[in-house]
């Protein structure tokens, strides 16, 4: 059998004051010495890493990271640290905490005639921005495609305060952790994805189109190389970080009046099982006149899918919205809803889930 072993190769100026750094303060275990009369190369192991320190090596000074869940206990609790042979070392934190960033509020309106470009994103995938100034790294709204319905996924999970998928167009299949075998969704179906719920995207029709919510708008996306999908548990109550999965259908709705006046939604029990983290709804033309309004939601996002409506708020000219267009309206703005489209279709999501709209 054949053995094979990768290590980092860290230049020093000082093999012989670094052997006690390495060993006594980063808790290191040293494996090789050599040559024994004159030390210039020595080899350590140890926190899931295999460095060669080398006093001959030709190459600037290394940075070395340390993560860990305990990172007082490493090193006298000091997060930045310099070796004696120069290389620098930082102690972090392992699973930090997730930082939510203030939400900068602005009125965005992302309209798909703009030829916003598409990029090639994770595994493949065509992503189109819609809220380009990102509120301040407080969410991000993706268009994605899958150019061929291939995705080249791997079992992994997201590091993150909310996520939705949301089918636009096509199917697409997906597994999930403890959630049984394959989930399909379909235009007008929905995922949510609790934070840190292995998963794995199967295959996706080939006119795939999904709108994708991310909160914060950077967030990790962690590979799990140890764990198969599907899982042999079936947990359709088991949460994470209190929000449940949940698998919407379009076609279990039911339609009721609409916070806006002249509007029906059906809701996606989201907001239910999110402990009112956020809240998804798909709203279509109904009965009687619109009438302006505002609202009090840190975040409120739409996305057009079907059909055009005239979006007028306070200070701003009308924007005609047709499919493909986003939007977001800050707290507190005056907005009108006109002139819907008998086949009008949009998807909203609030974060919070639950808040008050007041008509004007």
């Amino acid at each position: 059998m054949t053995e094979t072993r990768a290590e980092v190769l860290l230049p020093t100026s000082d093999l012989r004051k670094d052997l006690p750094f390495f060993t006594r303060v980063l808790g290191m275990r040293m494996d090789m010495i050599y040559p024994a009369d004159d030390p210039a190369v020595a080899v350590f192991s140890g926190h899931g890493l295999r460095v060669r320190l080398d006093q001959g090596a030709k190459a600037a000074p290394a940075h070395l990271r340390i993560l860990t869940d305990a990172p007082d206990a490493v090193a006298g609790g000091e997060r930045r640290l310099t070796a004696p042979g120069g290389t620098t070392v930082e102690i972090d934190e392992l699973n930090p905490p997730l930082v939510l960033p203030p939400t900068e509020h602005a009125f965005v309106v992302r309209r798909l005639a703009d030829q916003a470009p598409w990029v090639i994103g994770r595994a493949g995938m065509s992503y189109r921005d819609l809220v380009p100034t990102r509120l301040g790294g407080a969410i991000i709204a993706s268009h994605i495609r899958v150019p061929d319905g291939k995705v080249p996924d791997m079992v992994h999970f997201h590091k993150v305060g909310f996520q939705l998928i949301f089918c636009v167009n096509g199917w697409v299949d997906v597994l999930y952790e403890d959630q049984g075998g394959l989930r399909r969704i379909h235009a007008g179906d929905c995922f949510i994805q609790p934070p840190r719920i292995r998963h794995r995207v199967v295959e996706a029709g080939d006119d795939i189109e999904v709108v994708e919510i991310g909160v914060p708008a950077e967030h990790i996306t962690e590979i799990d190389h140890d764990m198969d999908l599907p899982t042999p548990d079936f947990r359709p109550d088991r949460e994470w970080d209190g929000q449940r999965f949940v698998h919407s259908l379009a076609r279990d709705g039911v339609w009721q009046d609409f916070r806006l006046k002249g509007y029906i939604c059906r809701d996606t029990t989201i907001a239910d099982n999110t402990r009112g983290v956020a809240g998804v709804q798909v709203v279509r033309r109904g009965q009687g006149d619109p009438q302006p309004a505002r609202h009090d939601s840190d975040i409120l996002f739409g996305f057009v899918m079907a059909g055009a409506m005239t979006l007028s708020g306070e200070g701003k000219d009308p924007f005609r919205l047709s499919r493909g267009d986003a939007f977001v309206i800050p707290p507190g703005m005056v907005t009108t809803w006109a002139d819907p489209t008998d086949d009008f279709e949009l998807l909203e999501v609030a974060l919070p889930g639950h808040f008050a709209t007041t008509p004007v």
